[in-house]
């Protein structure tokens, strides 16, 4: 099972109700919209398959042959959700502060 905060940022994700840009600028237009790599518009597709930031993360949600990742599958397939997951766990992508917990914090 995964941990109660994963499951919720792996939901967030989802749905498109997530700490970044792209909900800020529908939903909390006094939030900054920018991805701090630079990007003028955080999306999830910009953080799924673009952003510098989680490049050393990306191989968790990446198809192995092709080196693309498929946000459908990611987002609508067992094996993707099971995949977003590790991703968002060892990234920290999604979060507010959009970088992993530190160690021995609680999940």
């Amino acid at each position: 099972a995964l941990p109660r905060r994963i499951y919720g940022l792996v939901t967030q994700c989802r749905l498109g109700h997530a700490f970044m840009g792209e909900y800020y600028q529908r939903h909390v237009p006094s939030e900054d919209v920018d991805c701090p790599c630079g990007c003028a518009l955080q999306t999830r597709d910009h953080i799924l398959r673009d952003c510098p930031r989680y490049n050393s993360h990306r191989h968790l949600i990446s198809d192995p042959r092709r080196g693309t990742v498929d946000t459908h599958a990611l987002l609508s397939t067992r094996e993707g959700i099971t995949a977003l997951s590790k991703f968002i766990a060892a990234s920290g992508a999604f979060t507010k502060a959009g970088e992993p917990s530190p160690p021995g914090s609680a999940s």
